[in-house]
């Protein structure tokens, strides 16, 4: 699963790596802050990259909601779907047969760009949360699918079995978000795609020699501290953690 990310490119680098233009100016100087934890709970705005306009980045909320509701029926969807992962997460598995995913699959695809993203590793019933980054501090391309709700764009990140890496490291529930190379990346947003197409970049192997994974402060996930603060994303060491990557 993948419901804890950061953001914390300026919106010209993620312009100059995807070679796309950020579609409203006046969003520049609020998405130029650094966001270091994002709680998928709380259902923030991110950039994304949508299918239908590939060229942009576009603000879309965390948390994707039927395309039959109406803008006032999005934070009413949210309270009631919070017991279902409030549309933070989809199967891909699941996304051709199930009624929220199967037309975004095909015509609603995007990418979420993230600097990085958190996953829990269990030990003996105690969480110790694990930042995954890029090695060479590139932007993360995770891919995603999203409804148009009036005037607002929500997206859900795709998750999958996890690799060796996301299994040691998420070994309770064993998902991970897909992430996609860079050919895939071009790739997803084809408007060309069948679904054959579609279920080999689901399930392509991102290469785990690309990520660095190690653990943080266990505040990320304590309400008591704010965790969207810079040194969330410092190393620690936790002396009982038997997991090493």
């Amino acid at each position: 699963m993948c419901f804890h990310t950061s953001t914390t490119f300026k919106t010209k680098k993620l312009e100059a790596f995807y070679k796309v233009k950020l579609g409203d100016e006046s969003n520049r100087d609020n998405f130029d802050k650094p966001n270091y934890h994002l709680n998928g709970f709380s259902h923030p705005n991110m950039l994304i990259i949508p299918q239908q306009k590939s060229n942009v980045l576009t603000p879309a909320v965390w948390g994707i909601v039927p395309s039959g509701k109406s803008k006032s029926d999005i934070k009413p969807y949210f309270k009631e779907s919070v017991r279902f992962g409030s549309g933070l997460n989809a199967r891909s598995e699941k996304v051709f047969q199930h009624f929220m995913y199967r037309e975004s699959i095909m015509t609603k695809r995007c990418i979420i760009p993230v600097s990085g993203f958190f996953e829990p590793h269990d030990q003996k019933g105690k969480k110790y949360p694990f930042y995954i980054t890029s090695k060479n501090e590139e932007p993360i391309s995770l891919a995603g699918l999203y409804t148009i709700i009036d005037t607002v764009v929500t997206f859900t990140i795709l998750t999958k079995d996890a690799s060796p890496l996301f299994e040691k490291i998420h070994n309770k529930k064993k998902r991970q978000p897909i992430i996609l190379d860079s050919e895939h990346t071009h790739n997803w947003l084809s408007v060309d795609l069948n679904e054959t197409d579609i279920e080999e970049l689901l399930n392509a192997d991102y290469p785990e020699g690309k990520l660095n994974a190690y653990s943080v402060s266990k505040d990320l996930f304590s309400p008591k501290f704010e965790s969207n603060v810079e040194n969330i994303l410092n190393p620690v060491n936790y002396e009982d953690l038997e997991l090493k990557v």
